[in-house]
């Protein structure tokens, strides 16, 4: 159950200047999950001192659904799934967008099976690989942005670290072999009954995918497969790691709203910048330290953000395939030890790079024009995963 400090009628007041009729607003409302509590934190940019606090089962990775309007909650090590309405609503109107602004809340009963993990959004619909339970639930995203979590069950043949996705008339999903520790093949094509609708493309030890323009992505052993809908199939092309690449490979993709290209990480301390579609295709960006976490810029398309394990933030120019600008932002987090201890996360909130502090139990502001810290605001625990739901609207 929700947790609020302060009374429903302060809420209101802290929220008059973005709630007012017939006015045009930005709001940007933040959700971090604790490393070790299990508890997820959500409060406004615009007034942090209110806050909710949700109590979950377990360490949870946070993914906005239906637009921003829904935070699903990913407790992998839990075996569940929770589900926020962020109360945050933006309806697009063609020459304006219409902002709804409400409590958060949580939003039915957990989702439950054997360890959820990879999470598409895509076309309406939210997709939920169990990657212990050989199956991907499949969720309507209307439907659940009105509370109805009714998912459907799309059966894969082994159970496997992997993801489904929509492409056209199709589904796609991962496939892996039939041993012991079914490793990942490559991509296919199936009706929604389970029925192949192609070939296996293949894709070694395929792990990561993003959507961007006509293309989902999907990190390999070989370099990265792109898949696009062909009338009723999918086409399927392998871009190759260039010969002067170091050794490493992708296996976290982040797509581009805007422009139609991939962000990826490249060994452990490299990025690469994707073109699915004109040459050349994959361009290295090598980075003076080992990489932590990196983001796309919703509002600065041509930027991306990228945080070095020296405590470095270094903007990224995707069309140039470099670094533009960097500045120390925290203290060093080693690379080095599991790939869960608890280091920074980023995300993108207007004109702010926003960054969890897990060593400091902060989170920073960073401005996205100097780089230098704007802001920082406390959090109990140890901050870890976090996402942010908003952006600019009217509210009537």
């Amino acid at each position: 159950m929700p947790k609020r400090p302060l009374p429903a009628v302060l809420l209101l007041l802290a929220l008059a200047s973005t709630a007012a009729a017939d006015e045009d607003h930005s709001v940007f409302r933040v959700f971090v999950g604790d490393h070790a509590a299990p508890r997820v934190t959500a409060f406004d940019l615009a007034a942090p001192d209110i806050r909710w606090q949700f109590d979950i089962t377990g360490q949870a990775k946070l993914y906005p659904l239906a637009g921003g309007a829904v935070v699903a909650a990913v407790q992998s090590d839990d075996d569940a799934v929770q589900f926020l309405h962020s109360g945050i609503t933006l309806e697009n109107h063609g020459d304006h967008s219409d902002l709804e602004i409400g409590e958060p809340a949580p939003l039915g009963a957990p989702l439950t099976g054997p360890r959820p993990f990879h999470v598409v959004s895509h076309d309406g619909q939210s997709f939920i690989n169990f990657d212990r339970g050989g199956y991907a639930a499949i969720l309507d995203e209307a439907e659940l942005s009105e509370g109805r979590i009714d998912p459907v069950q799309f059966q894969q043949a082994r159970a496997h670290h992997g993801f489904v996705a929509a492409l056209g008339e199709v589904l796609v999903s991962t496939v892996a072999a039939e041993a012991e520790d079914a490793p990942r093949l490559g991509l296919q094509a199936f009706s929604a009954d389970g029925t192949p609708a192609g070939d296996l493309a293949p894709c070694t030890g395929i792990h990561g995918e993003a959507f961007s323009g006509a293309y989902l992505a999907a990190g390999c052993k070989e370099g990265v497969l792109t898949a696009r809908a062909e009338g009723g199939s999918v086409a399927y092309d392998m871009l190759d790691y260039p010969a002067d690449f170091p050794e490493g490979t992708t296996g976290t993709l982040l797509g581009g709203r805007v422009l139609q290209l991939f962000l990826g990480n490249h060994g452990a301390d490299g990025l690469v910048v994707i073109d699915p579609a004109s040459e050349p295709h994959l361009r290295r960006i090598a980075l003076p330290f080992r990489r932590v976490d990196f983001a796309l810029d919703p509002k600065l398309p041509t930027t991306g953000w990228v945080l070095t394990e020296d405590g470095s933030l270094h903007r990224i120019d995707l069309l140039a395939a470099k670094i533009t600008g960097s500045a120390k932002v925290t203290g060093p987090y080693s690379m080095d030890g599991h790939w869960n201890d608890p280091r920074p996360r980023l995300a993108l909130a207007g004109d702010e790079v926003l960054l969890t502090d897990p060593q400091a139990g902060l989170l920073r502001r960073i401005s996205a024009a100097t780089l230098q810290e704007s802001g920082t605001i406390a959090l109990e625990g140890l901050p870890y995963n976090l996402t942010v739901v908003g952006g600019s609207g009217l509210s009537h």
